[in-house]
């Protein structure tokens, strides 16, 4: 008999499709009634998947008895109550990649699609307009400051991008960097007032979470734009949208939210803003690494074998 494993999230289909073959899979996140599944199923599930971003907490294992493994798509960064895996024997695997040069790709494409109008223009193409009317005009990056939130690796990742756009550098974080030479700023507001473009690309920490508030946005001012490609949190979501809608910046290009995947509406029919659904690592490179890892996982575990990738030794 197949070994049965919830799924409590949305995974890269082809993944979803292998589990679906190798094991009885509980779709948790189509259910209708996602308590009562958890009630029908409780005492069968031996396995459970979830991603990086959405985890599993120790109400969830304590509803499993017979869990032994939680396999992670992507790697948690907190979101796994490891504590309480290791109370239970259960065990957690994830699929460590490198993503970061992933996301500060995508945060430049981001910084160039605001800046520029991108988006913008390609909706005034579609409409008809460019006939009859002069396209919006944006701005360019060459000679602009790009100021960078956290100088991690993602960070000099946007920092390399962003200097061979011809913008120069400058960064703010919990304490100065002593390899590079862009200047640092202790106070933020003072980052975003020398800044053009604002990167955030920091952890969502406690110390992080609202870190980007209305007194920032107001020294970023209204020639300047924010890009968002690491937490929702990081940012004040109402001071953000009041910023947005009241052009006391000129725009942002957001790959992140606080409630993902739901958006505030409020946001949707604003000219001055790029909405993704955080693609920042969502490449099919990258899913396709992961969901051979997720499998990996699984497999050598109900096979008798230690996972290949375990979050926790």
């Amino acid at each position: 008999m197949k070994p049965e494993i919830l799924v409590i999230a949305r995974i890269y289909p082809p993944t979803l499709a292998a589990l679906e073959r190798d094991y009885t899979v509980h779709n948790l996140w189509t259910a209708r009634d996602a308590d009562a599944l958890m009630k029908e199923v409780s005492g069968n599930v031996r396995g459970a998947v979830t991603t990086g971003l959405i985890g599993f907490d120790r109400a969830r294992m304590e509803a499993l008895p017979k869990l032994e493994i939680i396999a992670s798509f992507g790697t948690p960064n907190g979101t796994v109550d490891v504590a309480a895996a290791k109370e239970r024997g259960v065990i957690v695997a994830n699929t460590p990649d490198s993503i970061q040069e992933l996301v500060a790709e995508l945060a430049m494409g981001l910084a160039v699609a605001i800046m520029r109008k991108v988006c913008e223009t390609d909706r005034f193409v579609r409409a008809g307009r460019w006939a009859t009317e002069s396209p919006p005009m944006g701005i360019g990056l060459v000679g602009k400051t790009c100021g960078i939130v956290a100088l991690g690796r993602i960070g000099r990742g946007v920092a390399r991008r962003a200097e061979a756009f011809g913008m120069s550098v400058c960064y703010h974080g919990p304490r100065r960097k002593e390899d590079v030479s862009y200047p640092y700023y202790s106070d933020l507001e003072e980052l975003a007032r020398r800044a053009n473009c604002l990167v955030v690309t920091c952890p969502l920490t406690p110390e992080t979470r609202g870190l980007i508030t209305a007194r920032v946005l107001n020294a970023l001012g209204p020639e300047g734009f924010l890009v968002n490609v690491a937490r929702g949190p990081v940012v004040d979501e109402q001071a953000l949208i009041t910023a947005l809608t009241e052009r006391r910046i000129a725009g942002a290009a957001l790959d992140v939210f606080w409630s993902e995947p739901r958006v505030p509406e409020a946001l949707f029919p604003l000219d001055n803003v790029v909405l993704m659904p955080h693609m920042g690592s969502a490449t099919l490179d990258v899913r396709e690494e992961r969901g051979r890892k997720v499998l990996a996982n699984l497999r050598a575990h109900f096979s008798g074998q230690p996972v290949p990738y375990p979050l926790m030794k």
